[in-house]
């Protein structure tokens, strides 16, 4: 099996270590000298290193790594500017396998937070995970979904529709420790939400003694998570009473919940 671990770095992000008992994957490796403690304290060689986005907390200790590690492979969007030269540039629909780890990514391209986003998606169709996997950078969060620095709130929606069929049980793996807020500005949103109020109180006890709040799962976040659930009637209904005025598409409805947030 695989081990999936959280390696911190800065003030709230999380780079993905993926690894066997010899091999190491890295996801959106902000930094490199966190992961190279790790690295040296268990043992293991770093063969990849994949890349969701172009932003520099994701992509900052990419060179670095190379230095270290020159025979690993870099894997990053195609419609973004690339972390390294020999780094490949990967489209919606690609195939990536990571051999070492007997694991299979799909590609998906999740525009939004930036115009080239991807995400890394895993089918548990082999005996090296137990659910579906899903690392998706910082297109959607435990709670809450990504700033739209780049793209269009129809693009982001849109992308978050494409994750949410996902199925319920595929772990979700963002790169931020944003819960605790998102879920404060969710509650605001809907303040009925039975699920989101006891997934608060579950959230401020680990926050209280320092655990991570991911992974999450795509079944939970579509109970809790209020930009996954904008289409529902009590939602749009908040959504349009903060706006004050009617909102008539569901882009529409969405791109005022995302400016609430903005603001919150």
């Amino acid at each position: 099996m695989i081990n999936i671990s959280p390696i911190c770095a800065f003030q709230d992000n999380y780079i993905w270590l993926l690894s066997n008992n010899k091999h190491a994957v890295v996801v959106d490796p902000g930094q490199a000298a966190p992961i190279e403690q790790v690295l040296a304290e268990r043992g293991l060689i770093l063969t990849d290193i994949l890349i969701t986005h172009h932003h520099y907390d994701h992509t900052g200790g990419v060179q670095a790594l190379l230095k270290n590690w020159p025979h690993a492979k870099v894997y990053a969007p195609a419609d973004e500017p690339l972390p390294s030269s020999n780094a490949v540039a990967l489209n919606d629909g690609d195939t990536l396998n990571l051999s070492e780890l007997n694991l299979t990514f799909n590609v998906m391209k999740v525009p939004g937070h930036t115009l080239g986003h991807i995400a890394f998606y895993a089918a548990n169709d082999n005996d090296s995970v137990s659910h579906p996997l899903l690392f998706c950078g910082d297109t959607l969060f435990s709670g809450g979904c990504g700033r739209l620095f780049e793209g269009t709130p129809q693009q982001m929606y849109d992308s978050l529709q494409r994750l949410k069929a996902l199925p319920d049980a595929t772990q979700v793996y963002c790169t931020h420790e944003y819960t605790q807020s998102n879920l404060a500005f969710g509650y605001a949103v809907e303040p009925s939400n039975n699920a989101l109020k006891k997934h608060i109180q579950s959230v401020a006890k680990c926050r209280q003694q320092g655990i991570p709040t991911l992974p999450s799962s795509i079944g939970l976040e579509k109970a809790i998570n209020v930009f996954l659930r904008s289409d529902l009637a009590n939602v749009k209904a908040s959504i349009q009473a903060h706006a004050g005025a009617p909102l008539t598409e569901s882009t529409q409805v969405f791109a005022a919940l995302r400016r609430w947030k903005d603001d919150f």
